[in-house]
């Protein structure tokens, strides 16, 4: 069995690699970024079984699976609340709830042996996963952003946003009225704010309104090229390997 732990926090990776030994268990590899995780998966081949943490060092982990299709086995070990835990489970995925037990990591290891998910390797449905977690049922979502202009405040309905969208390390979102609008926090963190159903992350630099989308082309190497109502200062490509998960999110 291949396991790979992607923890950003190096002493707790080094604890569940001495407790996954414990079991008599090889980790092959420990990883504590996104970036890391994504040059090491995309040079390596998949391992059987991922340990990973939602909340890494330079950003979510769901940014892994939106680059590349993972085809591993994850068991997740996070801080989140027991709300959002148990509707994880719905992905026939273990979870793991920090502090690590032992008795429950070997009870998660043995589910996995049990499911033969060595042998089958599971593909991580990156948009249920965001909706269980980022987006639980009761969850209030985004309904207006407040934005500065000039010495004013100005009050934008979520529907009149058409993207959200990152430039030079700064973040933005462009209006129905073709109008640009600088904000204060990252990509990731109003990613987490929008519905998952009406929003969608098409790569590390776009989210986008479904109802904004004006056309969808097919576009070199079996990605795919949106066009929005109003905006154009840039290209918005939906790579190859997130095309299946956008297709199914339009439907």
């Amino acid at each position: 069995m291949n396991i790979v732990i992607i923890e950003d926090e190096k002493p707790a990776a080094r604890r569940l690699n001495r407790m996954l030994t414990a079991l008599g268990l090889e980790v092959q590899e420990m990883l504590h970024s996104v970036e890391e995780s994504l040059n090491w998966l995309q040079n390596n081949p998949h391992p059987d079984l991922i340990f990973l943490d939602i909340q890494l060092s330079d950003g979510l982990s769901f940014e892994i699976f939106e680059e590349i299709e993972v085809k591993a086995a994850i068991i997740f070990t996070t801080a989140y609340d027991e709300y959002a835990l148990k509707a994880f489970k719905l992905n026939s995925v273990d979870y793991l709830l920090k502090p690590l037990d032992e008795e429950e990591l070997e009870v998660a290891v043995n589910k996995f042996k049990e499911n033969q998910f060595a042998k089958n390797s599971v593909n991580v449905n990156l948009n249920d996963i965001r909706k269980l977690l980022i987006n639980p049922v009761d969850r209030k979502f985004k309904k207006r952003i407040s934005v500065k202009v000039g010495q004013h405040i100005k009050i934008i309905h979520i529907d009149e946003i058409e993207c959200f969208f990152s430039e030079n390390k700064s973040t933005y979102i462009h209006t129905q009225g073709n109008r640009n609008y600088l904000l204060d926090n990252s990509l990731e963190y109003w990613q987490e704010q929008l519905n998952a159903e009406i929003f969608y992350r098409v790569n590390r630099t776009f989210i986008v309104h479904v109802n904004a989308i004006k056309d969808i082309i097919n576009f070199s190497n079996s990605r795919l090229k949106l066009a929005l109502n109003s905006y154009k200062d840039s290209e918005i490509i939906v790579s190859r390997e997130r095309v299946k998960d956008f297709k199914n999110w339009i439907n």
